[in-house]
């Protein structure tokens, strides 16, 4: 079993093993792709993937940090997948799951000097009813501190499974019977019901009581049916949901290198 965490971006220390593992697996020789620098402040981009007519830019903004934006495409997407790599055939990691309403996005605090190609994807699902969830006032206690969290790990509950339904079907396969359970002042237990035969996964998103829009914020495998949360401070009060999802049309994958460190 795993423990979920919230779907955050990789920071330099991650990016500095990926890069040391690409080095490991390299090989020399001539036919590499082109790794001249862009321009600083200058946009790249490419031709859109046919299929889904996404189109992804990047812009060098400092010298180690990138800001991407896309457009078109995703009609009836549930949200896009980011993602970036060091070589352009990967392995690819993924860097945020973000809402439809979201069209770009800031990579920082890059490793200077190094070449990032990143790509999108769409993902589709239907997603459960909502719950809303107000968690008692104050933060954790002794007592909670000290308790067992056995509860917070991801699972797969037989009990919660049924005879799933493809999620290309149209509304099919949404989760059921979703609860939350206050486990204390700053922690949920989440269970619903598997109704999908094909998911690639599970998102739990949430609505904080300031917010427009639902976010995700926990991705998990396949068949689970039941995970835990530690909240953020501004979720005393928020809005949660379960999707079950697949993977839709990539963009076009666009290439950007770092420029040298400003620091001293």
């Amino acid at each position: 079993m795993s423990v979920p965490v919230r779907i955050a971006a990789p920071t330099a220390l991650v990016l500095a093993l990926l890069l040391a593992l690409s080095a490991c697996s390299a090989t020399t020789g001539g036919g590499g792709a082109d790794r001249r620098p862009a321009t600083a402040g200058h946009p790249v981009a490419g031709k859109a993937d046919a299929a889904s007519g996404v189109v992804l830019s990047a812009e060098r903004t400092t010298p180690t940090d990138i800001d991407l934006r896309w457009r078109g495409g995703g009609s009836g997407a549930s949200g896009h997948v980011l993602e970036f790599a060091t070589e352009e055939s990967g392995p690819y990691t993924v860097l945020q799951y973000l809402p439809p309403q979201v069209t770009s996005y800031r990579h920082p605090d890059l490793i200077p000097n190094t070449t990032f190609f990143y790509r999108l994807r769409a993902f589709r699902g239907p997603a459960s009813k909502p719950l809303s969830v107000t968690l008692p006032k104050g933060e954790l206690t002794a007592a909670d501190e000290n308790s067992s969290h056995a509860w917070l790990p991801a699972r797969k509950d037989p009990k919660r499974t049924v005879p799933g339904r493809p999620l290309r079907a149209t509304g099919a396969g949404a989760p059921t019977g979703f609860k939350a359970t206050v486990k204390h002042a700053n922690g949920i237990l989440f269970t619903w019901t598997d109704c999908a035969s094909d998911e690639a996964g599970f998102l739990l998103e949430s609505r904080t009581r300031t917010g427009s829009a639902y976010e995700p914020v926990v991705v998990l495998d396949p068949d689970v049916n039941s995970t835990g949360l530690i909240t953020l401070p501004t979720e005393k009060e928020a809005s949660y949901r379960v999707r079950a999802f697949t993977y839709g049309e990539r963009s076009n994958v666009v290439r950007l290198t770092t420029g040298g460190s400003t620091g001293p």
